[in-house]
C-alpha cells in the first residue's frame, strides 16, 4: 500500500488526503446537480453542507478520543494535534454532521425531511472515495484470511481481507440505489425522508457485515475466552439496524409493498420480452432450415 503518494522533502502528500479531497469535490458536485431538481436555494444548502462537515469532524474526533481515552486522557494538545495523534470515528462524523445539518435547517425554518434525502447520494459517493483512500493508503486493514483474493500488508503477518475495498463497492451500489429512490420520493411513491432512513439502515447493515473482518477493532464487550467480541461499531450498527427496520415496517410497509409489486412487474416483463424475442428468433431459424 502507499500511505504517502508524493514526498517533496519539505512537504508530503498523503494518499488518504487526496481521496478525501476527491470525496469532497465529487460529493459537492453531485449535491449541486441533485439540489437543482428542487426549489431550495443552493447557497443555503451549501452553507448547511460546510457547517455539517465542521460539526462532523469535531464530533468524529470527540468520539474517537472517548473510545481511546487511555491513549489521550485529558490532554487537550493530543486532541488538537491530529497529525501527531491521528484518529477519527466515522460514526461520530455522521452523527455530528446530521445533528449540525438538522439544527441549521431548524434555525432556517426548513423541514429537515424536505432536504435530507438529497444529501444521501453525495454522501454515499464521498464514503466510496473515503474507503478507496483507506484501501490504497493501507490505513484500514482486514483480518487474516485464506481467501484467494487477499493482500499482504507491511507490518502484518499473513494475507488480509480487502475490507475497505468491499465497503467501497457496496457504498457505490448504495449511491446508485439512493439516486433511484430520490425520484421515487419525487413521484410520491415514498414519503419524504425515506432515502435518509434507507441510508441509516444500509450503512448499519454494511458495517455489521464487514466488522468481523477488520483488524484491530475496539471491542467494548470482549469475550473471556480470548475470541473476538463486539466492537463499538458493531453494537451501534445493530441498534440502528433494528430501530430503522421496525420503523420501515410501521411507516413504510404499504409503500414498500406497492413499490415491490411495480418492480416485480417490470422485471417479469423484461424477462418475458427477452424470452419472447429468443423464441421468435429460434422459430425463424427453424423455418429457414425447413425451407432449405
Amino acid at each position: 500500500m502507499l500511505p504517502v503518494l508524493l514526498d517533496f522533502k519539505f512537504i508530503k502528500i498523503y494518499t488518504f488526503g487526496i481521496f478525501l479531497v476527491l470525496a469532497f469535490f465529487w460529493g459537492s458536485f453531485l449535491l449541486w446537480r441533485i439540489i437543482r431538481l428542487t426549489s431550495q436555494k443552493e447557497d443555503l444548502i451549501f452553507d448547511g453542507l460546510f457547517l455539517s462537515i465542521t460539526g462532523g469532524l469535531f464530533v468524529s474526533r470527540v468520539v474517537y478520543v472517548a473510545l481511546n481515552f487511555e491513549k489521550f486522557g485529558f490532554d487537550i494538545l493530543k486532541f488538537i494535534l491530529i497529525n501527531g495523534y491521528p484518529g477519527l470515528s466515522l460514526y461520530g462524523a455522521l452523527i455530528g454532521a446530521f445533528i449540525s445539518l438538522y439544527v441549521f435547517f431548524l434555525l432556517k425554518k426548513i423541514n429537515f425531511r424536505d432536504v435530507a434525502d438529497y444529501f444521501i447520494t453525495p454522501l454515499f459517493i464521498a464514503l466510496t472515495f473515503g474507503k478507496l483512500g483507506s484501501f490504497f493508503s493501507g490505513s484500514e486493514i482486514g483480518s487474516k484470511t485464506k481467501f484467494p483474493i487477499a493482500l499482504k500488508y507491511f507490518g502484518y503477518d499473513g494475507f488480509r481481507h480487502l475490507t475497505p475495498l468491499y465497503e467501497a463497492i457496496f457504498f457505490c451500489l448504495g449511491a446508485y440505489i439512493s439516486y433511484k429512490l430520490i425520484f421515487e420520493v419525487r413521484r410520491e411513491r415514498f414519503r419524504k425522508g425515506f432515502v435518509f432512513y434507507f441510508f441509516c439502515w444500509y450503512f448499519a447493515l454494511i458495517y455489521i457485515l464487514f466488522d468481523k473482518i477488520k483488524a484491530n477493532p475496539l471491542y467494548l464487550i470482549p469475550f473471556k475466552s480470548g475470541q473476538a467480541g463486539f466492537s463499538f461499531n458493531f453494537i451501534l450498527s445493530g441498534v440502528i439496524l433494528l430501530i430503522v427496520s421496525v420503523y420501515f415496517l410501521i411507516n413504510f410497509r404499504s409503500s414498500l409493498l406497492a413499490y415491490g409489486k411495480i418492480a416485480y412487474k417490470k422485471i417479469t416483463k423484461r424477462f418475458a420480452g427477452s424470452f419472447g424475442d429468443r423464441s421468435k428468433k429460434s422459430a425463424k431459424t427453424d423455418r429457414g432450415i425447413e425451407k432449405k
